[in-house]
């Protein structure tokens, strides 16, 4: 049941990234004052985005054709107005906002969470801290009997075996929360690799997409990587508890994500959770955002077609969110739905607010 559940879902990712080149030419050619809403970015979601649009489809009669493919590729579209939504699980910096010539806005659709997973003789529950995933990482730590790891994990009997590091070879979302994360509590990651959605790995196998990496480690012994936490529940892989600031080993749960926003909040949502000061918020977590144009009135879109993008995202944040927990992502909390909702209210089309 479970290399069949890792399959099906390998098939339909591995489809969705095959289709791209030929969707995108597609999606250009129906972005311009067309009924069916164009969105494309993070995989991470997209499990959460497929069911939310397909549900939104049969109550209110809306297209949303979505095309996952990747964080980076998001921005790119929505910057080229290829679309008419981007999305992404890693915000938009300074300049790339700047490069966009005119406002982007940034809305939270739900919380997700970077797992550290394994392959190991029984799959023990492993507790590490940041450094310790650093050092792996980096290649300092080689073996999983070093003392480093033992330490942590007193009673579990772990073998004298060879580390196999497992990474991503492609630009996501989830290499930058994973690598944020290690930024910030080890120097030595900081100075020698440093965040990004690509990196110069020091070390390690690649594989495509979480799909890819959660491959790799199911089908070597030994091995570690980092995955986004819907694929390690639904391939019934481990997922280890991770030192948080307060100093307390946090299992990744829907409620350790959501504690992870217990934040104060900018008033644009363009944070990172990662490392968070929330006592019992699990390290490793961040938002995922839909990012669109603040004025809808160009490439011809009409006043209705920009009314019922705003209408799905409005839908999304409120009624959408109950279709997030079963899927293995966290809902916004209440002071990030508050957030979003000031940010809806604010998009125009001709300089006049959309919603009322």
């Amino acid at each position: 049941m479970k290399r069949t559940t890792f399959i099906i879902l390998a098939l339909i990712i591995s489809w969705t990234i095959q289709s791209n080149s030929q969707n995108m030419k597609a999606l250009k050619e129906k972005a311009m004052g067309s009924s069916e809403l164009l969105g494309a970015g993070a995989t991470f979601p997209f499990p959460f985005y497929s069911k939310v649009f397909d549900e939104y489809n049969k109550i209110k009669g809306v297209k949303v054709n979505y095309q996952a493919i990747g964080s980076g590729g998001g921005i790119k579209q929505l910057t080229s107005k290829t679309v008419d939504f981007g999305a992404t699980d890693a915000f938009m910096d300074d300049k790339e906002l700047s490069d966009a010539g005119k406002p982007i806005i940034h809305i939270p659709t739900c919380i997700g969470a970077v797992v550290i997973t394994y392959n190991l003789p029984g799959n023990p529950k492993l507790k590490f801290t940041g450094d310790v995933v650093s050092a792996i990482f980096l290649g300092k730590i080689t073996s999983w009997n070093d003392k480093r790891i033992t330490s942590l994990n007193k009673g579990v009997k772990l073998p004298n075996q060879k580390i196999v590091v497992v990474h991503r070879s492609d630009g996501s979302g989830t290499t930058f929360i994973f690598s944020d994360y290690l930024t910030k509590v080890s120097k030595d990651w900081e100075s020698k690799v440093g965040r990004g959605k690509s990196l110069n790995w020091p070390i390690g196998l690649g594989g495509k997409g979480n799909q890819g990496v959660a491959g790799l480690v199911q089908q070597t012994p030994g091995s570690i990587g980092y995955v986004e936490l819907v694929y390690s529940k639904s391939n019934n892989m481990p997922a280890a508890l991770i030192k948080n600031a307060s100093g307390n080993f946090i299992e990744p749960t829907m409620s350790s994500v959501s504690l992870s926003a217990n934040i104060e909040l900018p008033a644009d949502t363009r944070v990172s959770l990662t490392n968070s000061n929330s006592a019992q918020g699990y390290p490793m977590s961040s938002f995922t955002w839909l990012i669109l144009y603040k004025e809808l009135n160009y490439n011809n879109r009409d006043n209705k077609h920009a009314k019922a993008l705003v209408d799905l995202i409005w839908w999304m944040v409120h009624q959408g969110e109950k279709y997030a927990q079963p899927l293995n992502y966290s809902p916004l909390p209440p002071q990030a739905l508050k957030k979003a909702e000031t940010i809806l209210k604010s998009v125009t089309y001709n300089g006049k607010p959309i919603l009322k």
